[in-house]
């Protein structure tokens, strides 16, 4: 049986929609150690609270956590370690002009296996002020009134 080329998401960072507007994401791969591969298989692995940061031309993850493995015994490492993210070069320094500029940051929106690879999504996001997040709670209720008064109408 073939490798599956439907990327398998494990964790997701919901709450990063809700305070960020996504202007751009980008794919980047992960380096973990054979513990913590094996526990973010088993879903064990949190984005909340976590942020890349650009450093000395390469990209870290910060604050990601990820359980101990179970039988990892002597194996496994701090849930909370900083984790090196791979990507091109060019697309490291991309990113680093678009931070530079005051309200971006950039945001673990999912973490997924793709052919075999732990891959996470990052966003460049840029903050939300509290009357958007309002604007954007609105939107959604209004929404999901529509669909309802839809659905009732359909079945009469």
């Amino acid at each position: 049986m073939s490798a599956s080329t439907e990327p398998k998401v494990l964790a997701q960072n919901k709450k990063a929609t809700h305070d960020y507007f996504i202007e751009e994401t980008i794919e980047a791969g992960l380096v973990l150690t054979g513990t913590e591969i094996k526990s973010i298989r088993q879903g064990r692995a949190n984005l909340r609270d976590s942020f890349a940061r650009i450093s000395s031309g390469e990209i870290h993850l910060l604050n990601m956590h990820i359980s101990p493995f179970e039988q990892g015994n002597r194996h496994n490492v701090d849930p909370t370690r900083t984790r090196k993210l791979l990507m091109h070069k060019q697309q490291i320094n991309k990113l680093f002009g678009q931070t530079r500029e005051k309200g971006y940051a950039l945001v673990p929106l999912k973490l997924y296996i793709k052919n075999g690879y732990c891959k996470v999504l990052i966003g460049l996001a840029k903050g939300k002020k509290n009357y958007d997040k309002r604007q954007d709670i609105a939107n959604k209720d209004a929404k999901r009134e529509m669909e309802r008064a839809l659905r009732d109408r359909q079945k009469y």
